[in-house]
C-alpha cells in the first residue's frame, strides 16, 4: 500500500510540473498517456482509496483487543425511611447514606476469548449511622470470563480481523485490475484515436483524387475529348466523399474526447478546446503467442481469478466461525481480589495491602438453545456459500483460458490482416495507376477510375484497420494474461496471492 501511494505521488508530481496545457497540447505518445492516465484518470484514483480503507479496517479489528482504561466517579444518597414508634406514635428522622465511588481499572478481550478486567474500587461511606464520619472501604481484584466451547480459540476469535485481511488483499487485486483496465483503455483509445486520424487522411485524400478528376475531365471536355456525363459522374463522387471527410472529422473529434477523459481530471470547458496531438504508434511487432504455455501465468496474475479465490478463503473463515457457533456457551467466571477498610482513603488502601481480607469467586455459565435453529441454519448457509465460491472459482478459471485463447486468436488473425491489408492496398494502388493512364489515353471511363478509387481508399482504411486492431490486441493479450502493469514498469505493489503465503507476482 505504501508503494502504491508514493507512486500515485509522483506521478501528480510531474504531471503537476508539466502542466494541463502542455501536457495536452505537445505531441503526446503512448506511455506518456498511460502515465497521464494514471495520475489523474478518475476510475483509478476512486479505486486507489479502497486500499487506505481495508488497510483503516484490519486496523480497527486489531483494535478490538486493545485494553480499555475505566475511570469513573459517581455520588449516590438513599434515604431509609423508619417507622413511627407504636407506643408514642412519633416518627424518628429517617437513616441516611452517602457514597462516593470511584474507579479506576482496565477491561479487554484477548484473541482466544479470554475477558477480563483488571482494576480496584475505593467507596466512602457514611450518614446517620456512623454521624456522616468518613468510611472507606477499598477493593482491588481482577474478573475472568473464558469461554470454553462457542467463541473459545483463535479461529473463533480472530475471524473478523482474517476477513479484514482477505478484503485488504481483495483491495489490492481491485486496484490492480483497475489499473490494468485504465492502460487498456488507455492503449485502444490512443491506437482509436490514430485510426480516426488516418482515416481522416484518406477521406480527405480520397476526395482531393476525385476533385482532381473533375478538373482533369473539364479540361479534356473543353478539348473535346471527353463527354459532359464524365465530369457530372466526377463531381457527384466528389460530394459523395465530402460527406465522408465530415463524418471522418467527427469521429476524430469524439476519439480525442474519449483520450482527454482517460488521461486527465480537468472539468473546465477549456478541456475542449485544447489540442491533443498523438504520436504515430510504432510499427507493430510480432508477437508470439502459446495459450496453452501462458494459461499458468494467467492464473497466477489475473486479478479477477485472484479475487474469486480470495472469496473462497473468505467464505471458509466465515463457515469455521459458523461451525463454532453451533456449540452450546460454556463459560468459566471467576473473579479474586482484596478488600480494606479505614476513615481515610490511605487508612484503606494500607488496609488493603495486608490482604487480610481476600474475596474471591469461581463457578460456570451454560446455555444451551433449545433448537440450535439459527446457528444450524446460518452454518448450512456457510457451507453453500464456500461451494459456491469454488464453483465461482472454478468458473473463472474456464474463463480465463477461453479469454487467453480468444486473445491469442486475435492477435494472429490481426497479424495476419495486416499482410493481407497490404498487399491489397499495394495491388489497388497499381491498378488505380493504370487505370488512369487508359483514362488519359481515352480507353477508360470516369466510373472506372472513381471505383479504383475507392477501392483503393477502401485498402487503406483496412490496413489502417488492422494496424491498429493489432495495436489493441496485443495489449488485450496483455490483459488476459495479467502482464500489462510488468510490460509497462508499473509497480503498484505485491498483493497477496490466494491459497499461498509466499508467491508474490513478478516485480518489474
Amino acid at each position: 500500500m505504501t508503494l502504491r501511494i508514493a507512486f500515485t505521488s509522483f506521478l501528480v508530481f510531474v504531471c503537476s510540473a508539466w502542466g494541463t496545457t502542455k501536457a495536452e497540447s505537445a505531441p503526446l505518445d503512448l506511455e506518456e498517456a498511460i502515465r497521464l492516465a494514471l495520475a489523474k484518470n478518475y476510475a483509478v484514483r476512486i479505486e486507489a482509496f479502497n486500499g487506505p480503507i481495508a488497510q483503516a479496517n484490519v486496523l480497527a479489528e486489531y483494535g478490538r483487543f486493545d485494553p480499555n482504561l475505566k475511570l469513573q466517579y459517581q455520588y449516590s444518597e438513599s434515604g431509609n425511611p423508619q417507622p413511627a414508634d407504636p407506643f408514642s406514635g412519633v416518627r424518628p428522622t429517617s437513616s441516611i447514606i452517602a457514597t462516593d465511588t470511584y474507579d479506576v481499572g482496565l477491561a479487554g478481550l484477548m484473541p482466544w476469548g479470554l475477558q477480563y478486567n483488571l482494576g480496584g474500587s475505593t467507596e466512602n461511606r457514611r450518614g446517620t449511622f456512623n454521624q456522616f464520619a468518613p468510611q472507606f472501604y477499598s477493593f482491588t481484584g481482577i474478573d475472568l470470563k473464558q469461554p470454553l466451547l462457542r467463541d473459545f480459540g483463535f479461529g473463533s476469535g480472530l475471524a473478523t480481523l482474517r476477513i479484514a485481511k482477505t478484503d485488504r488483499a481483495l483491495s489490492e487485486w481491485d486496484y490492480r485490475q483497475a489499473v490494468t483496465d485504465t492502460i487498456t483503455n488507455v492503449i485502444d483509445a490512443y491506437h482509436d484515436l490514430y485510426l480516426a486520424i488516418q482515416s481522416l487522411r484518406a477521406a480527405i485524400r480520397s476526395r482531393d483524387l476525385a476533385s482532381s478528376l473533375v478538373s482533369e475531365n473539364e479540361r479534356r471536355f473543353k478539348a473535346g475529348n471527353s463527354a459532359e456525363s464524365e465530369i457530372t459522374t466526377a463531381r457527384a463522387r466528389a460530394a459523395l466523399r465530402e460527406d465522408a471527410v465530415l463524418r471522418a472529422d467527427r469521429a476524430v473529434r469524439l476519439r480525442t474526447n474519449a483520450l482527454r477523459q482517460l488521461i486527465s481530471d480537468q472539468r473546465d470547458p477549456i478541456l475542449l478546446s485544447l489540442p491533443l496531438v498523438v504520436v504515430p504508434p510504432p510499427p507493430v511487432s510480432d508477437v508470439h503467442v502459446n495459450p496453452a504455455e501462458d494459461f499458468p501465468h494467467a492464473l497466477a496474475q489475473r486479478p479477477d481469478y485472484q479475487r474469486s479465490r480470495l472469496l473462497v478463503r473468505r467464505q471458509k473463515i466465515n463457515q469455521a466461525y459458523e461451525a463454532n457457533q453451533r456449540l452450546p456457551r460454556i463459560d468459566l467466571v471467576g473473579s479474586y481480589g482484596y478488600y480494606g477498610i479505614g476513615s481515610s482513603w490511605p487508612e484503606s488502601r494500607h488496609d488493603l495491602e495486608e490482604r487480610k481480607t481476600h474475596s474471591y469467586s469461581a463457578g460456570a455459565v451454560v446455555s444451551v438453545p433449545l433448537t440450535f435453529a439459527q446457528q444450524r441454519g446460518r452454518y448450512r448457509a456457510a457451507k453453500l456459500q464456500v461451494r459456491q465460491a469454488e464453483t465461482r472459482a472454478a468458473q473463472m478459471e474456464q474463463q480465463v483460458l477461453l479469454d487467453v485463447a480468444n486473445a491469442a486468436d486475435e492477435v494472429e488473425s490481426t497479424q495476419k490482416r495486416i499482410t493481407a491489408a497490404q498487399q491489397a492496398r499495394e495491388l489497388a494502388q497499381r491498378s488505380l495507376d493504370d487505370e488512369l493512364k487508359l483514362h488519359r489515353a481515352g480507353k477508360s471511363s470516369t466510373l472506372f477510375v472513381l471505383q479504383a478509387q475507392e477501392v483503393l481508399s477502401q485498402a487503406e482504411l483496412s490496413e489502417f484497420a488492422a494496424t491498429s486492431d493489432a495495436h489493441k490486441a496485443v495489449a488485450e493479450y496483455d490483459r488476459q494474461l495479467g502482464r500489462t502493469l510488468e510490460k509497462h514498469h508499473i509497480q503498484v505493489g505485491e498483493p497477496k496471492i490466494a491459497g499461498s503465503h509466499n508467491q508474490s507476482p513478478p516485480r518489474s
